[in-house]
């Protein structure tokens, strides 16, 4: 199948090693990580759409905008619905179903970079770019965004990698988060709160996902001596999928995709983001993206 027919356009093989990493034009998704034989993430085939926003790039907002509306300096602005009855909110931001450019691609690494045009829910210019590379240390994310509007812009990013059980049923894993505070959401999954991670929400150790279904945020988190947060999916191989992020980001959301097509308990979404959901309307975590401002955050994975 050639790279226009293929539904994520051209993919971009980088490796080092054992280490290799697919990536699409299309999203710049994250289409495939591997170790070897052993799968890091939960993947899709090259003439497959990402089945539940696997390995999407959110910008400029990670999660979900109550009804798509929001009010920024005094201006109520409308985005399209796109997740429907009964949530109606707008998911994902703007830029996971748009084609990125190559801008560079080494054996181990590749950098693709996106325009986002104005338009009517959002009308700032923002300028992206996103570098994937691996090494014998595992894969490494860098994204920046600049502001290319003449106005301060709301902004907030995320990443939806789903992690990988290594072919075995999700409730023989065990998952660990490093965060202790749990947000608190309505039917709609729109944040009401926070509240101790403790009890059912207590992942600070190592713990059975048997019979546990999530699809939650968490803050509140913690790093180790290097600066990184983390949370690790092990399997009953031994083997551990983890994803990191640095200081740049402060906020994870975990989903074991229960009822979710394509992605029913087949791994955990494990995301990085900026903020949780509808910070566009609360302001909380919220970016204020100044005139030629630029953000960078930086996160990866690994397999142990």
């Amino acid at each position: 199948m050639s790279a226009r027919k293929n539904p994520t356009g051209q993919q971009l093989q980088i490796s080092d090693g054992e280490h290799v990493a697919v990536i699409t034009e299309v999203g710049a998704n994250l289409r495939s990580y591997r170790v070897g034989e052993r799968d890091v993430i939960t993947s899709f085939d090259e003439d497959e759409l990402p089945p539940a926003s696997h390995g999407a790039v959110l910008v400029p907002w990670p999660n979900r905008i109550g009804d798509g509306t929001y009010e920024w300096d005094g201006q109520t602005y409308r985005l399209p619905l796109t997740e429907h009855a009964p949530r109606l909110t707008a998911l994902h931001g703007l830029v996971c179903w748009t084609r990125w450019d190559v801008t560079e691609h080494t054996a181990s690494s590749v950098t693709l970079a996106h325009d986002l045009v104005p338009q009517p829910g959002y009308p700032w210019a923002l300028h992206s770019e996103i570098t994937y590379t691996v090494s014998h240390d595992g894969l490494e994310v860098t994204l920046t965004t600049r502001n290319e509007s003449d106005e301060d812009a709301p902004y907030g990013t995320g990443f939806h990698p789903w992690l990988s059980p290594g072919g075995a049923d999700l409730d023989e894993c065990t998952l660990r988060i490093d965060a202790e505070r749990h947000v608190t959401i309505d039917e709609r999954l729109l944040p009401t709160g926070t509240e101790k991670a403790d009890g059912a929400w207590d992942f600070t150790e190592h713990r059975s996902l048997a019979g546990v279904a999530l699809d939650d945020a968490f803050v509140g988190i913690t790093r180790n001596a290097k600066g990184l947060s983390w949370i690790e999916l092990t399997a009953p191989d031994g083997r551990t999928a983890a994803v990191w992020t640095d200081e740049s980001m402060d906020t994870w959301q975990v989903c074991t995709g229960d009822g979710i097509l394509g992605a029913h308990r087949t791994g955990v979404a494990a995301e990085p983001m900026t903020c949780i959901a509808d910070a566009f309307r609360t302001g909380q975590r919220l970016v204020r993206l100044a005139p030629e401002q630029e953000h960078t955050v930086r996160w990866g994975l690994v397999l142990r």
